[in-house]
């Protein structure tokens, strides 16, 4: 269990919904659900894994948790150094103009979320600017100091975002992220556009930064691998809801839901001479706007009984510290990553 002393971050029934309009008078006559009752805890100096298929609703999760977006309903607690538990999804804007020194986020490309106008020294100096934190020399020598920290040259202050390769604006964008001395960074997608090599160095950069700085990460990703290696907690999500979340190891080594069992049999093997037995998922991601009765994964799922089309099932704990949105949760024997 999750020791709530220790929490940095605790979500609870976050909802995002986009309401969808028709006729001259654009009247209100549905909702997409792109984020539906997820709640969730990051213990301090922890990573929490958020996976799922594209258009699950991790991204916009990520963006609500962080007033990007406006959320629906639901809390977002964040406990700041300085003012203690904030309710950001309340927050007036005085109170998240503070908060946000405190929290940060790293993009999934690079190319679109750094200012190809700017040098480095704009780009990482600039939070710094805004909340005063150093000018001058001092804010010169803080930017190589962040450079440093990501493995970049200080020199290279002076360049643009299009003299670097893709995994090297990734660094400048979490050099960036670093530059307020944050607690709590979300890093969404932030290798799935680099190459493998490339993937592993930023990941390796990202598990040394959260140790030299005790930082907490919301991990956010569709390859599963990638989770396994930086996350500490992981929780899936499917068309918006949370389906399954615990530790790491628990939860790639004996899963409770049947979407999580297929997902790790998509995780791909370096071994080609070994057969694969994969649990592949049949048919189409729903309709957000319009999802299934009952369990939204029924449709899908080789498990699905009588029951899972007409009764929702909730999320509970099936052991402790494991949480699974399945009826039969507890009784089915699925396979974890290992027997793929």
């Amino acid at each position: 269990m999750v020791d709530e002393g220790r929490v940095v971050l605790k979500v609870q029934n976050l909802k995002k919904y986009y309401p969808i309009t028709a006729g001259l008078l654009r009247r209100v006559v549905g909702h997409v659900k792109a984020v539906d009752d997820v709640t969730f805890s990051i213990p301090e100096r922890t990573t929490l894994g958020l996976v799922g298929e594209s258009g699950c609703g991790k991204t916009t999760a990520a963006h609500t948790i962080m007033r990007g977006l406006e959320p629906t309903g639901g809390k977002v607690v964040f406990h700041d150094r300085q003012l203690g538990a904030v309710d950001l999804a309340t927050a007036d804007k005085d109170t998240l103009y503070q908060v946000r020194r405190n929290m940060q986020m790293v993009f999934q490309d690079p190319n679109s979320s750094l200012n190809p106008r700017m040098t480095l020294l704009d780009l990482i100096g600039e939070p710094l600017l805004v909340y005063k934190q150093a000018k001058g020399q001092e804010l010169i020598d803080r930017v190589a100091e962040l450079l440093k920290h990501v493995g970049l040259r200080p020199e290279y202050m002076r360049r643009f975002p299009h003299a670097f390769s893709g995994g090297q604006r990734q660094r400048i964008g979490i050099a960036r992220a670093l530059a307020l001395n944050p607690q709590f960074i979300v890093a969404d997608e932030p290798t799935s556009a680099l190459d493998v090599s490339i993937q592993a160095q930023t990941l390796n950069l990202l598990q040394d930064l959260q140790d030299e700085f005790s930082l907490s990460y919301l991990f956010i990703a569709h390859d599963l691998s990638v989770v396994e290696h930086i996350s500490d907690f992981v929780a899936v999500m499917y068309v918006g809801k949370l389906v399954e979340r615990a530790d790491t190891h628990r939860l790639y080594h004996n899963p409770k839901h049947p979407y999580t069992e297929a997902l790790l049999s998509s995780i791909p093997r370096p071994d080609p001479t070994t057969s694969k037995k994969r649990a592949p998922i049949k048919g189409e991601l729903p309709d957000p706007a319009n999802p299934p009765t009952g369990c939204y994964f029924h449709p899908r799922c080789p498990y699905a009984e009588a029951l899972c089309s007409h009764e929702e099932p909730p999320l509970q704990e099936v052991e402790p510290g494991h949480y699974a949105a399945c009826h039969f949760a507890d009784k089915l024997s699925l396979r974890g990553v290992n027997d793929f």
